[in-house]
């Protein structure tokens, strides 16, 4: 999928889960159970163990029915190689200038984190597609999601940290574009417990609340 129309899923969907999946066949029913609640794309940290040959697998396996992201991306090398690897999104927990130029050449969506103003700005000049502010729930969750957009309306702005059911419409509702959402929607317990249907609902309640919340 080309880079514009990743970022126009990204803008639709309002959701981007956060899957630290450390198999593939984990990773596979967690993201089948989260298509199954409407939701075709989500992020692969890079933090699990063999998280490139995940990337590959993943990508392999889905094709273009879901956008495959990588996450907790901290260099241009790094980056550089999820592409390679299939990777059509790149987000970090931080800013870094060679890594979204990287992406740029590539022409990949980028989604650096921020959590000050000054922080924001920069990586939008650098020509962030989307900026994550990370931790967003530990600095004032919605509410400085909500002062940072007075400034600064024109950054399409993806808190992470701490996001769940109960603040996600206070998010959207603050000027977010979308939501980063990790163990409130991709709960491996359920996966373990044979549970997927959990994960099912937990989607398709995140985006009911999204949708509800931007009307």
């Amino acid at each position: 999928m080309a880079k514009p129309q990743v970022v126009r899923l990204i803008n639709e969907t309002g959701v981007i889960p956060v899957v630290r999946a450390t198999t593939s066949d984990e990773a596979i029913r967690a993201i089948d159970a989260i298509r199954e609640g409407g939701i075709s794309l989500v992020e692969i940290t890079m933090t699990v163990p063999g998280a490139m040959r995940l990337l590959e697998q993943l990508s392999g396996h889905y094709g273009k029915e879901v956008v495959i992201g990588a996450g907790a991306v901290l260099n241009a090398e790094t980056a550089r190689v999820s592409i390679l690897s299939g990777a059509q999104f790149i987000a970090s927990p931080s800013f870094n200038h060679d890594t979204i130029a990287a992406c740029r050449r590539a022409g990949v969506a980028v989604i650096p984190g921020a959590l000050t103003p000054s922080e924001v700005v920069q990586a939008s000049h650098a020509g962030a597609d989307f900026v994550k502010v990370y931790p967003a729930n530990a600095v004032g969750g919605p509410t400085y999601i909500k002062a940072l957009k007075a400034l600064l309306p024109h950054i399409q702005l993806v808190p992470t940290g701490g996001v769940s059911l109960i603040n996600a419409a206070d998010f959207i509702r603050g000027g977010a574009a979308a939501l980063g959402v990790g163990t409130e929607l991709f709960n491996i317990q359920a996966i373990h417990e044979g549970q997927p249907a959990l994960i099912t609902e937990r989607a398709k309640r995140f985006l009911e609340i999204v949708r509800d919340a931007r009307h």
